[in-house]
């Protein structure tokens, strides 16, 4: 197909080789779009857009336009997407701030119909996030990372890797990695055993994550001493590490636990039992 005659493009953009760009495209200055990417009609890639390779970008898909941030002051910034991920229709990504000066959006992703991605925010590879999912500025989703439809993510918040995010979930506080969490606000509703399985994980791997969010979600102690705790009681590894580092960098807090009976975590005996080992 080729680019068509219709496509408005820029002699200041770069584009790739074997490119297919539809009638009404608008490709400002400033952007480059890697090889193999196809652009559907009606999409508007702003200045600062920097697409990856085999792209497929959908109509009426809006790129790198300026962020929707009050204290924007015109400054130069990028929005960059990764190599063949999938943008669908209307999505937006805004480009970056003076805060880090990119928003980005790694590989093999796919971000579903009327989308949005605030400035400054970080989606790692092969997530998917469903449609009509509002991500705020400066957010961080890594990667292996779902989003539920309609869900709504706010300002600086960060999504652990392997999590899974139920559909019209409102996310306030970190989402720990390998969890679920559903509801407004989200709580954490167990761990993402279907898709650490089929992303290869194996049943002493998803039983070690188990045991470890068993102690900081259901053993009703507070977060650093069940973060001690885990690291007292269960044996060393990569997914335990992954955990503890996600926990201890956390700025706005972990989603806690669903109310009701689990509030109140196991019975006091066991509490007393876990907080004499500490000692």
């Amino acid at each position: 197909m080729g680019i068509s005659k219709l496509a408005d493009i820029h002699p200041g953009a770069t584009i790739g080789k074997d490119v297919e760009i539809e009638s009404f495209v608008r490709i400002d200055k400033d952007v480059v779009i890697g090889d193999g990417t196809w652009i559907g009609a009606n999409a508007s890639i702003y200045p600062g857009a920097r697409i990856g390779k085999n792209c497929r970008i959908f109509p009426g898909a809006v790129i790198a336009a300026v962020p929707q941030d009050l204290k924007f002051r015109g400054e130069y910034s990028m929005a960059q997407i990764g190599d063949n991920t999938t943008i669908r229709e209307y999505v937006t990504i805004n480009r970056g701030t003076a805060s880090t000066g990119v928003t980005r959006v790694g590989s093999n992703t796919l971000m579903m119909a009327y989308s949005h991605v605030g400035h400054d925010s970080v989606i790692g590879d092969n997530c998917i996030v469903a449609n009509s999912v509002q991500i705020a500025g400066e957010v961080v989703i890594e990667d292996w990372a779902i989003i539920g439809g309609a869900s709504a993510i706010h300002q600086f918040c960060r999504i652990g890797a392997h999590s899974m995010v139920s559909g019209m979930s409102g996310i306030l506080s970190d989402v720990a990695p390998y969890t679920k969490v559903f509801g407004i606000p989200a709580r954490y509703i167990g761990i993402n055993t279907i898709g650490l399985k089929r992303r290869g994980y194996t049943r002493e791997q998803i039983n070690n994550i188990r045991d470890i969010y068993r102690i900081i979600y259901e053993q009703g102690l507070n977060t650093s001493m069940a973060l001690e705790y885990v690291t007292l009681a269960m044996d060393v590894s990569e997914e335990m590490a992954v955990i503890l580092r996600f926990f201890e960098k956390s700025s706005r807090g972990v989603v806690k636990q669903q109310t009701g009976e689990e509030k109140n975590g196991k019975p006091e005996k066991v509490r007393n039992n876990i907080e004499v080992a500490l000692q």
